[in-house]
Order: structure tokens, then C-alpha cells, then sequence
């Protein structure tokens, strides 16, 4: 009888143990979740973030960030890993800026730790404004057909002038592809690994060299700002002759 009564209170324990690591589990999943900004300051500057963490309906973490001044919009974060109040996340290859993230939520609700960025290490800070609005990678899609076809413009920096070409075609029946060269001092040929149109909203990316083309086609122009490693000029192209 004694033998039974304790197999019945261990049996009891054991879930009761299990119920409550599966409640702290949930209870930091909670408390993880959410829209974040803060900043990390290095010793030459302040970089600020915007960081959407969730889990999706399999329960794994996705995630996004965004870095204002360097381009970073929306880039999905990579080697999320959640555990109790622990959180670690990454940005990987967007833009130029591989940084990594280490960081523990306190009970003032505040989630903070480590930056790493180019072997500087740096205290970062978060606060959770709102619920979570992760920005889930983007894939390439068809162009309108009067988007199709060859565009030319021009743009100043630094002092120097160049010229750009950007040919839009679609390859498949629901994919586009473009060539874009730039010549200034020497000529440019960009890898594009995203094309991709919105209404009359065009998306062109570069990640590998971290540039980036968004404009809209108005009146016949594509009207929009060429992102170039964090540096923003207005750029119009418009139909080759």
C-alpha cells in the first residue's frame, strides 16, 4: 500500500513539475513576443532598433528588424533561440550588417544583453511598445507590362555623376528578373536577388553589395531613392529611347 501511495505522489510531482516548466515556458514565449525598440551604444555611435519577435503556428521563432540609417528594413533575423527569459537572434547578410544578439528579459520587462557587431561588443536595450509585427522574407514576383523593358536615370554622390540602367522582364509567369548597371567611375553590374511590385510600387535588391531600388511608376517615370549601404539618394528612371 505504502509502495502505491509513493508512485502515486511521484507521479503527481512529476507532472505537476512538468505542468509548471510548460507554464514558465509559455509564461517567457509571452513576454518574448512583441514589437521592441531600444538601441545598443557603441563607442562612436548609437545604433537604433526595431525588433518583432513571435512564434508561428508551429511554434517556431521568426522574426524581423529593423535598423533605421543603415537600410535595414524589415530583414528577417536568423538563429532565434528562446529559452525561459533568454532570447538570442542574429541579422545575417542584409544590407553589410552581420550583428548578433544576447539577451535576458527582467522583471521590469525590459529585454537587454550583448550586441556583437565586427568584433565590438556593446550593451543594447529594449522595450516592448506593442504586439508583434514580423515581416516574413519577400519573394520576387511578376512585373506589370509597362514596367517591362529597359529604364535609364541618373544620380550625384559624392560629387561624382552615374548613370544607371535597369532592364525589367519577366522570366517566368510569376517571377521577374532584372539587370541593373551603374557607370561612374567604372561600371557596376549588381546581382538582383528580389524584384517585386506592389500596386505601382517597384522593389529592386541587391544583397550581396547592399543596395537596393524602390520607386513608383508615375506618369510613365519610376519615381524612388536609390538605398546604397545605408545612403538614400533620390533617383528617376525613366523609359530608354
Amino acid at each position: 500500500m505504502k509502495s502505491r501511495r509513493m508512485a502515486l505522489r511521484n507521479t503527481i510531482r512529476s507532472a505537476a513539475a512538468i505542468a509548471l516548466v510548460s507554464v514558465r515556458i509559455c509564461y517567457a514565449g509571452e513576454n518574448i513576443a512583441g514589437r521592441w525598440e531600444g538601441s545598443a551604444q557603441l563607442p562612436e555611435t548609437e545604433i537604433k532598433f526595431v525588433v518583432d519577435l513571435a512564434q508561428n503556428t508551429s511554434g517556431a521563432w521568426v522574426g524581423s528588424i529593423i535598423v533605421p540609417g543603415f537600410g535595414v528594413k524589415g530583414t528577417p533575423l536568423g538563429d532565434i533561440a528562446v529559452k525561459d527569459s533568454e532570447a538570442i537572434f542574429a541579422i545575417k547578410n542584409e544590407r553589410g550588417l552581420q550583428a548578433s544578439f544576447k539577451g535576458h528579459l527582467n522583471s521590469d520587462g525590459v529585454l537587454a544583453g550583448d550586441f556583437v557587431q565586427a568584433g565590438n561588443t556593446a550593451r543594447f536595450v529594449l522595450k516592448k511598445i506593442g504586439p508583434p509585427q514580423v515581416e516574413l522574407p519577400l519573394h520576387s514576383t511578376a512585373v506589370a507590362k509597362e514596367l517591362e523593358g529597359e529604364w535609364k536615370g541618373e544620380y550625384e554622390l559624392f560629387g561624382y555623376a552615374r548613370h544607371v540602367t535597369l532592364k525589367l522582364s519577366n522570366s517566368k509567369p510569376e517571377t521577374a528578373t532584372a539587370e541593373l548597371v551603374i557607370v561612374g567611375k567604372k561600371t557596376t553590374s549588381l546581382p538582383i536577388d528580389l524584384v517585386r511590385q506592389e500596386g505601382d510600387l517597384v522593389t529592386i535588391d541587391s544583397h550581396a553589395m547592399s543596395m537596393g531600388y524602390e520607386g513608383r511608376l508615375t506618369k510613365g517615370e519610376i519615381n524612388g531613392t536609390l538605398n546604397q549601404a545605408g545612403l538614400e539618394v533620390p533617383l528617376i528612371l525613366r523609359r530608354a529611347k
